[in-house]
This record gives structure tokens, sequence and C-alpha cells, in this order.
């Protein structure tokens, strides 16, 4: 029985709503692959170039919706606190990152040869990760809610350390494409995608038992701290100094551990306004053998520009400072047109300063450290450029822009993502939470609770060595992606529609 088109639309919608469900907090990975295998039922056969478009961003506005619903709460506590401007920027931003779902739709209808099960099973899972990609650059790049996240704690993710998360991306597609077409198709197509898709997923689970990487020495002892210091005071004069005297507090039980990890803009003050305190803690950590990598904002005094960074302390000082900056959030794109938005929306510490393509790395406690700050560990090819020379991964981070909600839970998957493709603990010290210790095949080994003054402290192995993705970066994915495009591009054969 064939659906009204009106009802395929709803499905679409209905199809995003039930997406972001296989992300943290939730976890049901199978979700994703329905969801998707919804949509591409609702682009195939013979749905015209427009109405696939409109599904596909349908789509989108349902899984935008509900996924990124948080980007309300940050415009709304730290932005215009009126709702009808939260809600408004929130629904246009959605709107917006829709039309990567509806550019996927419009393609897989306007290339899509054959119309059949090739189609379905390699032209639109291949074009839905390609559009992806395309989101995780384009204009700064937004990667939240690219489908192989869904996937760190599934038997697919063992494919995170070859090809990395567009590669588990592209099993995911590639399954939705599989179980569609199993369920549209009969006799020996039916039984040749079941055991395709039986393939796919059992390919994975002896490669997630391989040990890409070993141990560079013995384990270090490591301690994250996490201040839970206030969004809406944190920037605030009168705040700081009982700001600071939280974290040397929380650090003073620390000290003669080889590792301590201050969150992203830990300390509210340029690094220069401070010395005298840096030297203080600098001095003690040399004292007691151990090394401090501490959050703080950092002014060049001859240009006047600030960087958002972080300090090595100890007896290697060095210094980071964050390449990726957050549009809108740490600098304003198109600054020449709309310049005074932010100076309207009065964020603070909103027009950083990228700090350079290639550092020279920091070195912490005997080993080079793959350091990145909040949202630069969305980006896979980023903390990839840092190995294999870095024996540890250390995030900083400040998810208390997006207080209670799914924001929090998204960003440390996506850590665990990284700490899978490239085989290294990482070290996760946020603001609110939640920080947490990562070992090398992406599970957590110790976490803290959100919105508490706390600790983590555990043992953690330096690694060396290269996984695949390492070594080849995100190669294995396009070639797949170009193999795919190509299955489907051949003249039609005997292959039912």
């Amino acid at each position: 029985m064939r659906c009204s088109p009106r009802r395929l639309d709803l499905a679409a919608l209905l199809a995003g709503c039930l997406y972001p469900l296989g992300f943290a907090p939730f976890g049901w990975f199978l979700l994703p692959v329905l969801a998707l295998a919804g949509l591409f039922a609702c682009i195939a056969g013979g749905c015209s170039v427009r109405r696939a478009a409109w599904r596909g961003w349908l789509f989108g506005v349902g899984a935008f919706g509900v996924g990124i619903s948080w980007i309300q709460v940050s415009v709304h506590q730290f932005g215009l606190p009126s709702y009808v401007f939260s809600v408004g920027v929130t629904v246009l931003f959605v709107a917006f990152m829709a039309l990567y779902p509806a550019l996927a739709g419009w393609a897989t209808a306007r290339w899509r040869r054959p119309a059949g099960a090739r189609g379905t099973l390699a032209f639109a899972p291949a074009v839905w990760v390609a559009t992806e990609w395309l989101r995780g650059w384009f204009l700064s790049g937004f990667p939240w809610l690219e489908s192989g996240y869904s996937q760190i704690d599934s038997p697919i993710g063992g494919y995170a350390a070859i090809g990395g998360v567009h590669l588990v991306s592209v099993a995911v597609a590639l399954s939705a494409g599989l179980l569609l077409t199993a369920l549209r198709h009969g006799g020996v197509v039916r039984a040749g995608s079941v055991a395709a898709l039986a393939v796919v997923w059992l390919v994975p689970v002896p490669l997630a038992r391989v040990a890409w990487t070993q141990a560079a020495g013995p384990p270090l002892s490591v301690a994250l701290l996490q201040g839970n210091v206030a969004q809406s005071v944190k920037w605030l004069a009168e705040q700081r100094q009982q700001t600071i005297a939280t974290y040397l507090r929380l650090s003073e039980p620390q000290w003669g551990r080889d590792l301590i990890v201050w969150p992203e803009t830990a300390v509210p003050a340029f690094d220069v306004e401070l010395r005298d305190f840096l030297a203080a803690v600098g001095e003690r950590a040399r004292a007691d053998g151990t090394h401090v990598l501490m959050g703080i904002p950092m002014l060049d005094m001859d240009s006047a520009r600030y960087f958002n960074g972080v300090i090595a302390l100890g007896a290697t000082p060095g210094a980071y400072r964050k390449r990726h900056l957050v549009p809108f959030g740490e600098f304003l794109p198109l600054s020449t047109f709309i310049g005074g938005l932010l100076d309207f929306l009065d964020i603070p510490m909103s027009s950083f300063t990228a700090g350079a393509p290639v550092q020279t790395p920091v070195r912490a406690a005997g080993y080079a450290i793959g350091i990145s700050i909040c949202y630069e560990d969305a980006f896979g090819a980023e903390v990839r450029a840092g190995l294999p020379e870095a024996a540890l991964l250390v995030n900083v981070s400040n998810d208390a822009w997006f207080g209670n909600s799914l924001a929090p839970h998204q960003h440390l998957e996506i850590a665990r993502m990284r700490a899978r493709e490239t085989g290294r603990f990482l070290l996760r010290a946020t603001n609110t939470g939640i920080s947490a210790v990562i070992d090398a095949h992406g599970d957590i080994l110790a976490r803290a609770p959100q919105f508490a003054v706390t600790t983590v402290a555990a043992s953690v192995e330096p690694r060396i060595g290269s996984t695949p993705y390492v070594r080849f970066g995100d190669l294995p994915a396009l070639t797949l992606l170009v193999l795919m495009v190509a299955t489907a591009s051949r003249r039609p054969t005997a292959i039912p529609a």
C-alpha cells in the first residue's frame, strides 16, 4: 500500500526526531540506522527532486530540533534573556542546519542511478555521509550529531581506529541502505543485503580488540579539577579571587601527582595580569615534581590580541593557543557586516584571535601532550595533527554555557570518539562537567558528576604508535564513498526496482 505524500513528509520528520536518541545521553545506537533507513525510504522511488529536498529538510528539522535544542539555553541565559529572541535564534539555526539533510535528499533524487536497489544501497548512504562531511568544515564546521558518534558503544564503533568517525558514519548509512533494500526486495537481493549487513556489523568486532598502540612508559598519576563556577559570575572581577582560591584548594591534595589539569579559562584573567601567581604555581609544581596544565586567556601586549589558551607550569613550561574558535561565541564571522552583534549580545571574551595552525607541542610529565580546547575536540583531523608524537590527549572545556542539557553528554561522547580513533588516553577537564578520564578504547575510566566542585583522579598510560586512522586519516572513508558512488553510477542491471 502506498502512503500519501503528506504522510511520507510526516514520516521523514518523525524519523528525524528519533535520530538524536541514538546519541548521548540516550545511546540507543540502532535508532540512527532505522531513522536513516526511514529517510532513504521517503526519498526513494518516484519522489521528485523538490519533494526529496523537502523531506530531507523535514528530517533535519526533527533531528536538529531535538538534538541541538541546547542552543536555546546558551542564547537565553548568556545572550538576550528573551524567549522570543532565544527561541527565534534557535529555530533559525535549526532551519539552517536542516539544509544539509535537504541537500542530501536533493542530490540523492537528482543523481540517483539506478533508481532501484543500487541507488538505495549505495548512492543515498554515500550522499548522506558526504553532506555530513561538508557540515563538518563549511563555515568553520558544526560536526555535532554526525551519525558515527552514535556508535561509540556499538559493534561498528570498532571502525573508528581504522578510518575515524566518518568511516563509522559510512557503516551507519550503509547499514540503513542494506536494511531498506532487504525490506523492499526479495530473493537473492534480500539474502545478499542481509549477508552484507551481517558483515558490516561483525567485521569490526575483532578490530576493536586490536592493540594499535602500546604503553610508552609507566602509568602517570593525574588529577582533573572541576571548579563548577557558574557562567553568570565567571567573568565578574569581584569573583576572580574566589575562583582562583577554589582551584588552589582543589589542587592542594594533588601536589606530587604527575599531572594536574585545570579546565578551560579556569583562571578568569589574562596571564599578563597574574605573572606572580603563575610563577608561584610553577615553583610549587617544580618543587613537587608535578606538571600543571591551566586554562587561561593569554594577552599579547604588543598587538592587544588575546587568545584562549592553556599554559604548562612545572619543569617544562609551555603554552598552547586555541586554533579553531567557536563562531558567534569566540569570534564573529563576517564581522564587517554584523560587527555590532556581539556587542549587542554582550558575550564576555567574545573576540578571541585564533592561535597559529602549527604550534610547538606542549610537554608535561615527560611527554608531548595533544591539547585541544572545548569545541576543538569535535574535529578529528585537528586532533590527529598532533599525532603520533603526543602520548596523551588533553581537552579542557567549559560546558557551563549549555546548562543541564544534552550538550555536555554529547560533547563527552565526541571526546570518547577522539580517544578511540587515536588509541590514546584522553583527559577531559571541564568547569561544570562532565570531567572524565577516557582510555585508549574510548571507555570512561572515571568521571565527575555535573555541577559539583570535585576532582577526578586516575592512573593513565602514555601511548606510542599509530592507529590506521592516525596514519591515513579519512582516506579509508573517502575511498569507500567513491566506490559506493561508482557502484551506484553503473548502468542498470537486472536488479529489480
